[in-house]
């Protein structure tokens, strides 16, 4: 399997452990991966608000550059994932907007021509890789681990651009990894909701109140860590849980995993190349209760 990598920006920046955990578990995974280097930023939907079409433009440009390399894209990024399906349905549903977009591209020689159809590593996993195949590189299963999903806004919604009709599996599919791996899903009405990342710059007080909510939440319900698929969640859960903590007046101390660090626990990697150590909350409760080596 080869699919055309695009970890984002937050990977390599904001969250610098989840890009080498990735292609960690992609190499056990025998999942090939070709980096696009002159991708651009999704405009993590904030571009978007301000101007669409050169949002749609900067995404219709990458996925020209993965039909070039005819291949697949594959994102680690749950706002990536989002807003580049969100892009797309707009481009495949409009022909003459893709024109006027394919107008900008062709100043590079470029022209998406449609067929792009990305997939964050979680719906590779689930729907390409397959459950049977992954269930055979767990060798170190989490088992008496409680870990609660956290999906975050944009990739559970909005569920037509993101195929949630056709494939259904997906509203579903963090919670049964977790199983996967051997731990026990910690369930919770919050799993689906924002994070606080978008309201952080111009609300930040509202910002931590989510976060320290969330964290409280599977905190009271007895979970060990939270597991996430969007790095802008992974940045807001737990760099700004020490302030939430402040502001609720409560011990919390949830640590938060990227979906790559849970899937490599489970695979034997040991923490510390996984990144686990640079994280804000301290995940070491977590990885002596899994019983491994930091």
């Amino acid at each position: 399997m080869k699919y055309a990598f695009y970890p984002g920006c937050v990977s390599r920046g904001g969250c610098p452990e989840l890009y080498p955990a990735a292609k960690l578990i992609c190499e056990r995974l025998g999942i090939e991966l070709e980096e696009m280097p002159g991708a651009s930023c999704t405009g993590a939907g904030v571009l978007q608000e301000k101007n669409r079409t050169l949002g749609d433009t900067l995404n219709a440009r990458t996925f020209a550059m993965a039909e070039n390399l005819g291949l697949p894209i594959m994102t680690i990024c749950s706002t990536c994932q989002g807003v580049m399906s969100q892009a797309n349905y707009r481009l495949k549903n409009d022909p003459e907007y893709l024109a006027q977009v394919n107008s900008y591209l062709a100043e590079e020689g470029l022209e998406y021509k449609g067929s792009a159809d990305p997939k964050h590593l979680l719906w590779v996993l689930i729907e390409d890789y397959g459950i049977d195949r992954l269930t055979t590189l767990i060798t170190r299963p989490l088992g008496g681990v409680r870990l609660a999903p956290f999906y975050g806004c944009y990739l559970v919604r909005p569920t037509e651009a993101l195929g949630m009709e056709d494939n259904p599996e997906r509203s579903t599919s963090l919670e049964k990894l977790i199983e996967i791996l051997g731990a026990t899903v910690v369930d919770y009405s919050g799993k689906t909701r924002c994070c606080g990342f978008p309201i952080l710059t111009i609300n930040e007080r509202n910002s931590v109140a989510m976060v320290a909510k969330h964290t409280l939440d599977v905190k009271d319900l007895g979970a060990d860590a939270m597991v996430t698929p969007c790095p802008l969640c992974h940045l807001n859960l737990d760099g700004f849980q020490p302030k939430a903590s402040a502001q609720a007046q409560r011990s919390i101390g949830m640590p938060i995993l990227h979906l790559p660090q849970a899937i490599g626990l489970a695979m034997g990697i040991s923490p510390q190349e996984l990144g686990l150590r640079r994280h804000i909350v301290n995940t070491a409760p977590l990885v002596t209760k899994l019983g491994v080596r930091a």
